[in-house]
């Protein structure tokens, strides 16, 4: 039975939150959260790096016991450790764990002052007033729990971009093997680089004597059937996520790939366009007057309305049929135009490789240059670096930068952005820099205009770069702050710094919409890894995606511009 990354991240949070609820050593809570990290970035799948004999024990933060541990997950699909963790604690706290807002922390005061073991007494609590009294929380604690249980128990089910391409390619990795299958695609959200997916829909290009359907229940992942027939089936995975399958005829494929690829908005203005030329489009293909006249691929669909092809990420029905109609659709981004990478950390913080190590690994992914941006000394929780360890690091960087060969390492640091809107390092040592990245990591409920202002401030410091991670969400576990975008991004124009677009999975952000925002305003973005390892770089892929939806071309995005080109460029805001 195969078990993905996510599957194993996932019992490690489990026993990391548990293991917070009963206030065991912050050492070992922190090991497994820090191997939940590793894991999900991890490119490769773990069980194919066992089976090919490699020591786990490499990977960042997984020591022996946590490598013994995959191995027997990998193996069983279970851990002994959370199964005892699991009959020694209430059922309910883990659901109690999903509700935004409740960390480990929380729920171990609610479970042991107040008793409560679900969501259901956590909302008659909250409901009565009774949460209000606790230390460390409050009346507007309490009334932030009350929303967000009623948020949580109406949201969707949805899981992250990055996550979902564990199942979606192990899967149709699967379906290829069965007999008579020519092509597969995922289509849906996930096709259109949506940041969550919340189901899987996948085409299936086969004959009609192919088992592909049979061959589907057979998956060891299929926990359970909701129905099946000889071109459709629906199956929930183990992991609760719900895919569709589709088999099509190679003459109809084209035209249910663009039918199932979406959006909904989009498909019921291409529907409205065939209509006006007498025309009707559905799954099966372009028909005139019952006469098919196209559909055997996504272009000739297209091509019957008079448009040309539109890119997946583009069909979300925000004026890309106008501008296909007009011949003014951009030339999507793509990650081969990346020449570097702005934004990384390496073990002098909170990162896991070396210097050298991080310089190797984005040379392989085929940059040219990495910008080393450690956290700054009050990201404590990181091991941010004051200027005595930064200036110690420029030294190191200037030395390594003697060696390498095809790849350029630039200084650069993610500073915190204080609550005033100040930086958190002198001006002397900032200076110095090849670039400087600002950040908000605390303070996250400020007011509009307050949280506005502070970035305001940043962005006007002389030093000021590029705003990191701009809106601080983090997908499904955290809101953005309250902060005017728009007007972030037009002082980015008149102050002539940048804006990043965070590639982590996790993140994505800046949001596709302030993109398009920024290209109309002539703001560059910069696409960036936010590296934490020498595998994170895989990551820069999904800030393309998300990049692409957000319709920036190469010329929209900094770090598309060769080092030389790109250093005027960032003297311009120093």
């Amino acid at each position: 039975m195969p078990i993905h990354n996510a599957d194993i991240a996932a019992i490690f949070e489990q026993i990391a939150d548990l293991l917070e609820i009963e206030n065991d050593n912050p050492f070992r809570i922190r090991a497994y959260r820090n191997a939940a990290r590793t894991l999900r970035n991890l490119g490769q799948d773990v069980g194919d790096m066992l089976a090919g004999g490699k020591d786990l024990t490499k990977l960042p933060g997984i020591g022996k016991d946590l490598a013994a541990k995959i191995e027997e997950i990998v193996a069983t699909g279970r851990c002994r450790t959370l199964d005892k963790l699991h009959k020694r604690t209430s059922p309910g706290l883990s659901e109690l764990l999903r509700i935004p807002g409740l960390g480990p922390k929380r729920v171990s005061a609610l479970y042991h002052e107040l008793d409560i073991h679900t969501p259901e007494q956590l909302y008659r609590a909250a409901r009565d007033g009774r949460i209000r009294a606790l230390p460390g929380f409050g009346e507007k604690t309490e009334q932030h729990i009350l929303e967000n249980i009623e948020a949580h128990v109406q949201k969707d089910s949805r899981i992250k971009l990055a996550t979902a391409a564990q199942y979606a390619r192990a899967l149709e990795a699967y379906l290829r093997q069965a007999a008579g299958v020519s092509q597969v695609t995922v289509a849906g959200s996930y096709r259109r680089c949506r940041e969550t997916v919340g189901d899987l829909d996948i085409l299936v290009c086969a004959g009609n004597d192919s088992p592909v359907m049979d061959h589907l229940i057979l998956y060891d992942e299929v926990a359970q059937v909701l129905s099946q027939g000889r071109t459709r089936a629906t199956v929930i995975l183990r992991s609760g996520l719900q895919v569709d399958v589709r088999v099509v005829d190679k003459k109809n494929y084209g035209a249910a790939l663009y039918y199932f690829t979406g959006s909904k908005a989009h498909n019921i203005e291409i529907r409205k366009l065939a209509r006006k030329r007498g025309l009707k489009i559905n799954e099966y293909g372009v028909f005139q007057n019952g006469r098919r006249v196209a559909g055997d691929t996504e272009a000739s669909v297209l091509g019957a309305v008079g448009l040309p092809y539109i890119a997946p990420e583009l069909r979300e029905n925000r004026g890309e049929i106008e501008a296909a109609q007009a011949g003014m659709l951009p030339q999507l981004v793509e990650r081969g135009d990346l020449k570097g990478d702005l934004h990384a950390h390496t073990k002098a913080t909170d990162g896991h490789d070396t210097l050298k190590a991080m310089a190797l690994a984005a040379r392989e992914r085929g940059l040219e240059y990495l910008a080393v941006t450690e956290h700054s000394r009050r990201l404590t929780v990181a091991h941010g670096l004051d200027q005595r360890r930064l200036l110690q690091q420029m030294e190191q960087i200037d030395e390594l930068n003697e060696t390498l060969r095809g790849i350029t390492l630039l200084k650069g640091i993610e500073v915190d952005i204080l609550e005033d809107g100040r930086l958190d390092l002198p001006d002397a040592v900032l200076g110095r820099l090849d670039l400087v990245i600002g950040a908000v990591h605390s303070k996250f409920h400020l007011s509009r205009a307050r949280q506005t202002r502070r970035i305001l401030r940043a962005m006007d410091h002389p030093h000021f770069t590029l705003l990191a991670h701009p809106s601080g969400h983090l997908l499904l576990e955290r809101a953005p702050y309250d902060v005017d975008m728009p007007r972030i991004i037009r002082h980015a124009r008149e102050r002539g710094c940048f804006l990043e677009l965070n590639a982590h999975p996790m993140r994505l952000d800046l949001l596709d919409s302030y993109c398009m925002l920024a290209r109309e305003e002539g703001v560059l973005i910069s696409i960036n890894s936010d590296a934490h390892s020498t595998m994170d770089f895989d990551n820069l892929a999904y800030g393309v995606g998300q990049a692409r939806r957000g319709w920036l071309e190469k010329k929209d995005v900094l770090n598309t511009r060769p080092l030389e080109v790109l250093r005027g460029l960032l003297k311009r805001t120093m």
